[in-house]
């Protein structure tokens, strides 16, 4: 079982005097109140259609119309309040058994050359936005990249594609409006999920979806949003998969782990985020992308995480993780601060309307979302959790 890191002492002694401020520091393992938040639905319900991987459309980017934040007004502001404390669960490698699935034909996508330099758009924020795989070396393949996927799903008959990544063996996270439509109290249906996707390839196969979880006030519309179902507090879904053979997903592909209450970031609300998704404007979407960003809280944008990024829609619900790849072993040196790997802390949740901008933004990771969601998913299905 994944061990809880944060601050342990706190937490008990805050138990044991029955303060409330016991309650956030609560990890996903242990009783709960907040479930309450969450609604669930079953995927398939009102479907008009089957899943169509050939022609699947990425789901556009929520857009963003208000003006955009600047980076160096976050690093001239200094610390941010923060109420919420910091803790994460970390994930699991799995045991990387691939048991491939051709979905769609391979496209033609060529090879773009060396690595870029750094970029930036009219924010002038910068990031580096790269294929996963490297030239010659399925990268994807192997952790932490292949806990992240694609995941398809139904709007009607029509078939649309985001970004998720597992943070369970049998639960991955993505953004609740690749599962609902905001405020309308509807759910699509017919959700895939695709660990590692690549090029019309699924090496970890194609995993139905038991169900979709949402936070109740993301899906009547009450949600705390600086513009309307745009930048929201609770833009954050998960959804609970469906075994094959007795074993979920995350048994081979291993599953991220998780982070709430600004883990990662330092006491300026600041922090390196590695983005992972697959955009449709680039590489058609057939190639996971990773964009690298110093991402910082936008406090009047309902506190969510800002960075740049290339990215465009069918990145949705992709994880924002602090901390990714495989850690050294260290000599003479010690780790710093909140150094546990690959923990999501957010999925992208939304876009400006101006693509020339090139910043996103990210709903943050909460004691009383995050955890709430994947409190709920494991109550429905212990074993994904397990």
């Amino acid at each position: 079982m994944a061990s809880w890191v944060g601050k342990d002492f706190t937490f008990w002694r805050r138990l044991l005097l029955g303060t409330a401020a016991a309650a956030s520091m609560l990890p996903s393992i242990m009783p709960h109140a907040a479930i309450a938040q969450a609604v669930t639905a079953a995927p398939g319900a009102g479907s008009n259609g089957s899943i169509d991987y050939g022609n699947a459309q990425p789901l556009p980017l929520p857009a963003a119309t208000v003006t955009p934040p600047s980076l160096l007004d976050a690093l001239l502001a200094g610390q941010q309040s923060d109420t919420d404390e910091a803790g994460a669960v970390s994930g699991s490698k799995g045991t990387g058994r691939m048991h491939p699935v051709r979905l769609t034909a391979r496209r033609a996508l060529g090879d773009p050359g060396g690595a870029g330099s750094q970029e930036y758009g009219t924010s002038q924020h910068v990031f580096t936005t790269s294929r996963v795989n490297p030239t010659g070396n399925e990268t994807s393949r192997f952790y932490p990249y292949r806990a992240a996927g694609k995941l398809f799903f139904n709007d009607g008959a029509r078939t649309f594609v985001c970004s998720a990544a597992l943070v369970k063996r049998g639960v991955a996270v993505t953004a609740a409006h690749c599962l609902a439509d905001f405020g309308n109290s509807r759910f699509y249906t017919n959700w895939r999920f695709v660990p590692a996707y690549n090029n019309g390839s699924a090496p970890y196969g194609s995993w139905t979806v038991a169900s979709a979880i949402v936070m109740t006030s993301y899906f009547n519309g009450t949600d705390s949003c600086a513009q309307r179902g745009v930048i929201c507090s609770n833009d954050v879904g998960v959804i609970v998969l469906n075994a094959q053979g007795g074993a979920y997903a995350g048994t081979s592909a291993g599953w991220l782990g998780y982070g709430w209450g600004g883990y990662g970031f330092n006491p300026s609300n600041l922090a390196l985020i590695s983005q992972l998704g697959y955009p449709g404007a680039l590489d058609s979407g057939a190639l996971m992308q990773r964009t690298d960003s110093q991402g910082f809280v936008a406090a009047n944008l309902s506190g969510n995480t800002i960075i740049g990024s290339l990215q465009t829609g069918g990145s949705s619900g992709g994880p924002w993780a602090v901390n990714l790849g495989i850690p050294p072993t260290l000599s003479g040196i010690s780790f710093g601060a909140e150094a546990n790997h690959n923990i999501v802390v957010g999925v992208t949740s939304w876009g400006y309307v101006n693509t020339a901008v090139k910043e996103q933004g990210a709903s943050p990771f909460t004691s009383t979302n995050i955890i709430a969601l994947l409190n709920r998913a494991c109550s429905l299905a212990p074993a994904a959790c397990s």
